[in-house]
């Protein structure tokens, strides 16, 4: 119940927030077995980025900076022809 549908917590990270967030280690743990693999975060990124053109929101959703942001929009979006910005 959170404003971010990507934000995963545990019952010890619910609690306190100066705790390490999810491990991918407990995280393969649990969803391996039911037959999901992990994807590396750069490929959600991507998927995301396909389905927007707005680096502001992939600032937000994945904490990029907005060079990296805008890299990842070029590369999601190549027929816009534009150049990466200095």
């Amino acid at each position: 119940m959170t404003a971010n549908p990507y934000l995963l917590v545990s019952q010890q990270t619910v609690a306190a927030d100066r705790l390490p967030p999810v491990s991918t280690v407990v995280m393969n743990d649990i969803f391996r077995p039911l037959g999901l693999p992990l994807s590396k975060p750069q490929d959600r990124i991507l998927d995301e980025a396909r389905q927007t053109s707005d680096p502001v929101h992939l600032m937000r959703i994945f904490g990029l900076g907005a060079e990296t942001a805008m890299k990842y929009i070029y590369a999601a979006h190549p027929e816009s022809g534009s150049t990466l910005w200095r």
